[in-house]
């Protein structure tokens, strides 16, 4: 399993960055990721320099949401809805798109029980629950 560290993941989104914005080919994934960048321009000083990325800290005290991790979560729900995985996760997401309007949105929404789902799992020291995250998504559709 591919496991890159905090540093490999900062370098990846920069590295992309300086591709998209050269006009360079872009690898599936980096294409990608190419397009969650696009979609957050607030975050292109944070790109701009690769050993300034992984040279800072995002600190949640800081009140400043940490570009990359949240990136990583746009590339993570792309591949899952990509392979209904969960299983039941792509038509969660359709039905709150359809709600929302907004591939972003929607995506956004995801990520907030994404994140839900992962820091129970770190707190309770258990495997991330799959089905509490997708009816956490389901629940946001349904609204």
């Amino acid at each position: 399993m591919f496991q890159p560290s905090q540093d490999d993941v900062r370098r990846f989104f920069c590295s992309v960055a300086a591709k998209r914005k050269a006009g360079m080919p872009l690898t599936p994934i980096e294409a990608q990721a190419a397009d969650w960048i696009a979609e957050h321009p607030e975050y292109a000083a944070d790109f701009a320099d690769a050993e300034a990325a992984v040279a800072r800290s995002y600190k949640v005290e800081d009140g400043r949401t940490n570009p990359f991790l949240h990136l990583s979560m746009h590339l993570s729900i792309t591949e899952q809805l990509s392979i209904d995985q969960p299983r039941g996760i792509k038509p969660a997401y359709e039905a709150l798109l359809a709600r929302l309007g907004s591939a972003h949105e929607a995506q956004h929404a995801v990520m907030d029980c994404l994140g839900e789902t992962i820091w129970a799992s770190q707190r309770s020291g258990l495997p991330p629950d799959g089905a509490a995250y997708l009816d956490c998504v389901r629940r946001r559709a349904a609204r």
